[in-house]
């Protein structure tokens, strides 16, 4: 038995395509997955010009599941993010850094016929997490990428509670940031401006988070830091990064590249989300054709306070 389900695909125009696709039911190890909630992420504007479904941080209802899976039932609210499946053999996965695997399927790369923009979607169950359920689905959505990459830095990389953070760039990703490091220094930069605030007054860093959605004037950044201090360019970009490096050199500065966080991290993390009542600052959009091409468009813009997130009807 095969089944039919409606998608949200990008074009070579940009525009937005409402199309049908359809799986097989699923076996195995997949489940069915009713979407109601998705949140809409900057990395989704890289893919707006693919003949690809959209969307990597689904939220929704198990429907149906293969004859292997043991985790979840029917009815279970669970999520997914931008992994869709790992080899488990390589030294990366077994290290618990599957988000590395250099075999792994992913949004973008795998799987183009369906997303979390859409009706249903069927997935490895392993891919799946439970979405505990003091968490709402509309917050939990924009936690499954922006959520599991913020958190990811503060524990693959030991941020200690008597450390200082910063964090550039207040939308959909430093937001999230500031919600999972509460004691944060903060520093605000303009979304639409490229050049370096000269408002950078801040006491020395130990980390810096740079989540701003284009890549900036490093140099007011660099002398803001600690000696040995580390800087988290969590911008997608294609852009080279173009820094100066006798800063890093006479004060030790680190420059750590991430990703978002191996599947173990983004279960805690959806853990400590609900215990410390973490939500997401959102706006609605409803997931048809008009409510995706709306959401984009004040992505693009650099309107949306702070996640934009599609609701099934």
């Amino acid at each position: 038995m095969s089944i039919e389900f409606t998608v949200f695909k990008g074009s070579a125009n940009e525009g937005i395509v409402e199309s049908k696709t359809r799986r097989d039911a699923p076996r195995g190890n997949e489940v069915l997955v009713k979407i109601t909630h998705s949140g809409i992420c900057g990395t989704d504007e890289h893919y707006k010009h693919a003949d690809m479904v959209l969307g990597h941080e689904g939220v929704g209802t198990v429907e149906q599941i293969g004859d292997r899976v043991t985790q979840f039932k029917v009815g279970d609210v669970v999520g997914w993010g931008w992994n869709h499946k790992t080899c488990g053999e390589c030294e990366q996965c077994l290290l618990g850094q599957d988000q590395y695997c250099p075999n792994r399927e992913q949004y973008g790369t795998h799987n183009h016929h369906q997303g979390s923009f859409g009706s249903h979607a069927i997935w490895d169950a392993s891919f799946l997490f439970k979405v505990p359920d003091s968490i709402a689905p509309e917050h939990a959505a924009p936690l499954m990428c922006g959520g599991a990459t913020v958190f990811e830095v503060i524990e693959a990389y030991n941020i200690r509670p008597t450390q200082r953070v910063g964090v550039v760039g207040i939308g959909g990703l430093g937001h999230l940031a500031i919600h999972a490091r509460r004691r944060c220094t903060l520093a605000r930069r303009s979304s639409t401006s490229r050049k370096a605030s000269s408002a950078l007054t801040w006491p020395p860093l130990d980390h810096l988070m740079v989540t701003t959605s284009f890549l900036p004037d490093w140099k007011p950044f660099l002398s803001a830091m600690k000696p040995k201090g580390t800087i988290y360019p969590l911008t997608v970009s294609a852009s080279d990064l173009v820094i100066p490096i006798l800063p890093i050199v006479l004060a030790g500065i680190n420059i750590q590249g991430t990703t978002v966080a191996a599947r173990s991290v983004h279960k805690r993390m959806l853990d400590f989300a609900a215990r410390n009542h973490i939500k997401p600052v959102i706006e609605e959009f409803p997931l048809t054709r008009s409510g995706v091409e709306e959401g984009m468009a004040r992505l693009r813009e650099g309107k949306i306070r702070y996640r934009g997130v599609l609701v099934a009807a």
